[in-house]
């Protein structure tokens, strides 16, 4: 497997990349917003940026880590328990559903409030839950979330508590929001909770009533009767707002095999939802996906095979067959630059191939091993490895010799026995012959001596 990916190395490093003299890339449209980032969630391809590495409050939209991280630690049937300060410091005049002290909810409830009513005491007990679950507390899972942060690449984030109230600490850039928001979107529990227009909860241990949860983004569902902004292809997002970051705004939509997600901040009303619609008409009218298997020509020298006269083997290694990039509709898939990393751990993936255009990355495609199995030519010779015995038990190893010597040992005790037999058998025969005999002799001599005596007694008469 080595040596086939060796020779792949070769064949991507040998095959010419075809370069344009001019690359091309739509210009983006004119928005009001400050800043805004527009993202293509599966590969990471960066369609449309303005301003999107500025420090900035992200308000409400900071409940997506939030979310994210409570799913990937809790299950959703766990028992939240809502605390004094879960309680009183996040209701009041910021967004809540009047949760109460001791209040019982489960994690999927609490979820719900949190991505749909935006609950600012429901994110924060899901976070002390999900501190205290760890090991520790509140302060826990704010390190969590920078930590993760951290890990997903975010470099312009800074998290300082679990639900974005004002804090001149707590800052994230457009850019690191739709990271942390790409992320998310490819949790499927996640998917399905932002994408859910109305929700339920039912009475709890301090509400006998049920509370309705309505989904604020009003491109998802018509919030206060606002109907304007609706669009069939948005499927998900988070709303988000205070007086110091303005509005802010997370909007997730799919069409024509593409997958984007939209970030706009510090944007007044309604540009925030303006500004949304337009970039992502923008980025679905001038960028498609092509499918990096189907077109991938450059490769076919290698084919990514170990093939040969006497070989009718399958791929040791193979593309990621639902692997795509992003590219503008006026340019051809060849276009794009391709570069062959090369893993070095034990994983499935070997290597991968990062292709970029216009200066940047537009997708990446996976090389895996297929675990394909070698079939022996005629030529093969297998050698004969014997299996080692347990460490109890005892292995007398039989020569051919030992065999031979062990049969004649067994021919020679058969033929013992069977002589021996009869010689028993003969020996009783002997014996008894010799006994009639001596029978024999003395009534011959009871007969002549009768004889004698009758003469004997003819004579005296």
């Amino acid at each position: 497997m080595t040596a086939v990916l060796l020779t792949l190395v070769l064949v991507v490093a040998a095959a010419p990349c075809r370069a344009q003299a001019e690359e091309y890339w739509p210009e983006g449209p004119e928005i009001a917003s400050p800043s805004a980032v527009v993202m293509e969630v599966n590969t990471g391809t960066v369609l449309y940026a303005k301003n999107s590495h500025e420090q900035l409050y992200p308000a409400s939209i900071t409940k997506i880590m939030t979310a994210l991280l409570a799913i990937e630690n809790c299950k959703l049937d766990e028992t939240v328990v809502f605390s004094k300060d879960a309680v009183y410091k996040n209701e009041g005049n910021t967004s809540h559903i009047a949760r109460d002290y001791n209040e019982l909810m489960t994690m999927e409830e609490c979820l719900f409030a949190v991505l749909l009513m935006s609950a600012n005491e429901c994110a924060y007990a899901v976070a002390e839950h999900v501190g205290e679950k760890l090991g520790g507390d509140y302060r826990t899972f704010i390190d969590l979330m920078n930590a993760r942060a951290k890990e997903l690449g975010c470099e312009n984030t800074h998290f300082n508590n679990c639900n974005g109230l004002p804090d001149e600490e707590h800052v994230v850039s457009a850019h690191d929001m739709a990271v942390i928001a790409s992320e998310a979107y490819r949790n499927e529990t996640f998917r399905i909770i932002s994408g859910t227009t109305t929700y339920t909860i039912p009475p709890t241990n301090k509400h006998e009533d049920p509370t309705y949860c309505y989904n604020h983004h009003r491109m998802i569902y018509p919030w206060k009767g606002e109907r304007k902004y609706l669009w069939e292809y948005a499927t998900g997002g988070k709303t988000g707002y205070t007086n110091a970051a303005k509005n802010t705004l997370v909007t997730y939509a799919e069409k024509d095999g593409l997958t984007l997600v939209c970030v706009v901040m510090r944007a007044d009303a309604p540009d925030h939802y303006q500004d949304t619609r337009t970039l992502l008409d923008y980025c679905f009218e001038n960028f498609h996906a092509m499918n990096i298997l189907e077109n991938e020509t450059r490769l076919e020298s290698g084919n990514l095979e170990n093939t040969g006269i006497l070989n009718d083997n399958g791929a040791f290694v193979s593309l990621d067959q639902n692997a795509y990039i992003v590219m503008p509709r006026a340019a051809e898939f060849l276009d794009a630059a391709y570069e062959l990393r090369k893993f070095d751990n034990t994983d499935d993936s070997m290597a991968r191939l990062t292709y970029t255009y216009h200066e940047r990355m537009v997708g990446q495609a996976e090389i895996v091993a297929t675990k394909a199995t070698v079939e022996r030519d005629r030529f093969y010779q297998p050698e004969v490895v014997p299996e080692l015995p347990p460490d109890d038990v005892r292995v007398i190893e039989l020569k051919p010799e030992m065999i031979a010597l062990a049969l004649l040992a067994l021919v020679v005790v058969v033929l013992c026995v069977y002589f021996g037999k009869k010689l028993y058998d003969n020996f009783y025969v002997i014996r008894h012959r010799r006994e009639v005999r001596r029978i024999q002799k003395e009534r011959f001599k009871v007969k002549e001596i009768k004889k004698r005596y009758r003469k004997r007694d003819r004579m005296f008469r």
